[in-house]
């Protein structure tokens, strides 16, 4: 199968629109930050994947066509407004961050978060901000056209929903390393409560709105 055939020719434009938008740090960049920074890989790799399914859940209701979030202005304020509270509470938990101690391996895995706990924190943090939906349906409408096919937009789909997983993993990786761990273990405590600090005001901003 020809590479034309799965992937549209704005298929470049597509990618470096999207990876600019993921350099842009956002509340999943300062959530796994909060978790990786404390817990490293193994207490935020499932919010990356939470993450990214939330994200896919998006991609699929853009390629779908479903615009009703976009244009029903009650179900867009409902989940803007449950964003925004999740986002609240989630920044003052951080926000009690205490000063950081020395962790061991077993440690952490017996402190992190359960793998359903850390899939919950990444899918209710994607889903809960509407502003995924606008942004995966305007990749779709604007750049990728008009022309572009069905299969052409799943290939997309897949690609979109695997940088953000890789990205997103890539970062709460480096973040755990313990070389970096060494030089943030005194710190930790202030990276979190800032991390909170960001959220609450992701939320605020989402209130104001």
């Amino acid at each position: 199968m020809s590479a034309y055939v799965l992937l549209p020719a704005a298929f470049p434009a597509l990618v470096f629109a999207h990876f600019v938008a993921l350099l842009s740090p956002g509340q999943d960049f300062f959530l796994i930050v909060a978790h990786s920074v404390r817990y490293r890989l193994r207490g935020s790799r499932y919010i990356c994947v939470g993450i990214a399914i939330g994200n896919a859940v998006y991609i699929a209701i853009a390629i779908l066509g479903w615009t009703t979030i976009r244009s029903n202005t009650v179900i867009f304020s409902v989940i803007e407004t449950l964003g925004a509270i999740y986002l609240v509470w989630i920044g003052f938990k951080l926000m009690k961050s205490q000063p950081y101690e020395t962790i061991s391996d077993a440690e952490v895995l017996k402190l992190a978060p359960s793998v359903t706990r850390q899939l919950l924190l990444g899918l209710n943090s994607a889903l809960l901000n509407p502003k995924n939906a606008l942004f995966y349906m305007s990749l779709m409408v604007v750049i990728l056209g008009r022309e572009v096919s069905v299969l052409q937009q799943v290939s997309c789909g897949v690609w979109m929903f695997l940088a953000v997983l890789l990205w997103d993993l890539f970062i709460a990786a480096i973040i755990g390393r313990p070389r970096v761990q060494t030089y943030l273990k005194q710190c930790i405590h202030l990276i979190e409560r800032g991390a909170g600090f960001v959220l609450i005001c992701f939320g605020v901003s989402l209130f104001l709105s």
